[in-house]
C-alpha cells in the first residue's frame, strides 16, 4: 500500500493515526504502509527531509516513510493529492486508488473505510468497489521550472 503523505497538508496530519491502524492492521495481511512525502521542500520547507524524520518519530510511525527526492515518484504513480492512497496485490497490480476513508475531519464518523473494504474484497477474490475514489486533501507542492 502505498500512501503519498507529507507533514503539512491538514488532511494528512488528520489521516496520521489512521494511516498507523492501516498499516498495524494490514501489513500482516500482506499490505504493509509505504508512504511517501512527495512535496519539494524548497516549497514547503515542513516536508523537508529531517523534519520527515522529527514527524515520523513523534507519530512512532512503524512503516516506511520515504522522501520523494527530486520528485521522480509521484508523476510515475499520477498521484496529485496528500493522502491519496495506491493499494498494489501481489503481481504490484493497483487493486484500488483514492482516499483512505469518507470522512477526514472524524474518524468516529466514518461510515466508508475504502482501503479496508478494499483488502477485504481482494482477500475473497473479488475487485473492490469502488476501485477508485477521489482522493481528498492538498495538492502536491512542485517546484516551477
Amino acid at each position: 500500500m502505498v500512501i503519498f503523505t507529507c507533514n503539512t497538508c491538514p488532511y494528512a496530519v488528520m489521516y496520521e493515526d489512521r494511516i498507523v491502524d492501516l498499516h498495524r492492521k494490514l501489513s500482516a495481511k500482506g499490505y504493509p504502509v509505504v508512504a511517501i512525502q512527495p512535496n519539494d521542500p524548497a516549497v514547503q520547507p515542513g516536508d523537508s527531509f529531517a523534519k520527515m524524520q522529527e514527524r515520523a518519530k513523534e507519530k512512532k510511525f512503524d512503516f516506511l516513510y520515504l522522501f520523494d527526492d527530486g520528485q521522480k515518484v509521484y508523476p510515475q504513480y499520477g498521484a496529485a493529492r496528500t493522502p491519496e492512497v495506491y493499494l498494489l496485490d501481489k503481481d504490484l497490480v493497483v487493486r484500488y486508488h483514492g482516499a483512505i476513508d469518507d470522512n477526514a475531519q472524524d474518524a468516529s464518523a466514518v461510515q466508508k473505510n475504502y482501503v479496508s473494504d478494499a483488502v477485504a474484497a481482494i482477500e475473497k477474490g473479488q475487485e473492490p468497489s469502488p476501485a477508485d475514489v477521489k482522493a481528498i486533501g492538498c495538492s502536491i507542492k512542485f517546484k516551477k521550472s
